[in-house]
């Protein structure tokens, strides 16, 4: 009965012991459970289009089946317009070449004012304070200086012509006697640059029978003047065999009023009483 229950009793104790070495460690319980699915987070906000689907739009709209945006289209090229061509003839007359300015000391000679009496001739103009007037072929200033001190500060002197040389020498004259009121300008062949509706007086001394353009010139110099302004020309009289200046130089009175009045002139005064010179006051013909 002994060995019966001592057999009884092991045949327990390795049941038990088969028992428990078929259990799951730990490790392998951890590979046995598989893991849970975690859903995405739900975003409360729609994904944008995409860009390119608004770019297409806006390049199709109004514009249906085209899916391109087309290039700007290109502005046409200026083309300036070309110089109007110089004359050499003009009503009848030779136009005379322009004095060089290298040959400036022949305005300056010191025999001028006693044949030319320019003291006499300025007081004709009547210049005034506060005006702006032109110098038209002006050369080195030798009418230029004394109307700037005429006009005063409060008043200005355009000084024209179409050698910048020329205009050198006028502005290192005008500075060493203190000037500030002169404007310098280069002028073209036809066209003096003034501001339209600008000038009291436009004075010309010797210049206007060697102008290549005398009527381009003579139109902006009519819109130049204020409607009260006067245009003065002082030309050597052809009438005067006596006058010792080259015939190209030198011009009638009928030569002159066969050129000016037609482009938009009207004669308002003359003087007659210089030595060598014509001296005719021009205003504009819609002028009261």
């Amino acid at each position: 009965m002994r060995f019966l229950s001592f057999s009884l009793a092991l045949l327990a104790l390795l049941a038990a012991l088969y028992f428990v070495q078929k259990q799951p460690t730990p490790v392998e319980a951890v590979v046995a459970v598989q893991p849970a699915v975690v859903p995405p987070p739900v975003s409360a906000t729609p994904p944008p289009e995409p860009v390119t689907d608004a770019l297409t739009d806006l390049a199709t709209a109004g514009n249906e089946g085209n899916a391109h945006v087309k290039e700007p289209e290109k502005a046409p090229a200026v083309v300036p317009e070309p110089d109007p061509p110089a004359v050499t003839e003009y009503q009848g007359r030779t136009v005379a070449q322009t004095m060089h300015w290298k040959g400036a000391p022949w305005l300056q000679r010191q025999t001028r004012e006693e044949e030319e009496n320019g003291g006499l001739m300025r007081e004709q103009l009547e210049i005034k304070p506060g005006q702006t007037v032109c110098d038209l072929g002006s050369g080195d200033g030798y009418h230029t200086l004394w109307m700037a001190s005429v006009v005063q500060d409060t008043g200005k002197v355009y000084a024209v012509d179409i050698q910048p040389e020329m205009l050198e020498m006028l502005q290192k004259r005008a500075a060493g006697r203190g000037f500030t009121n002169i404007i310098s300008t280069v002028g073209k062949m036809w066209d003096p640059m003034l501001p339209p509706a600008s000038q009291d007086l436009i004075l010309l001394v010797d210049v206007y029978h060697e102008f290549s353009h005398p009527e381009q010139m003579l139109k902006t110099m009519r819109k130049a003047l204020k409607p009260t302004g006067r245009m003065v020309l002082v030309e050597f009289r052809s009438e005067d065999e006596k006058v010792p200046i080259k015939p190209e130089h030198k011009m009638s009175k009928a030569q002159i009023l066969k050129e000016i009045p037609p482009l938009g002139f009207k004669l308002v005064k003359q003087f007659d009483a210089l030595p060598w010179q014509h001296m005719m006051f021009f205003g504009r013909d819609d002028a009261p």
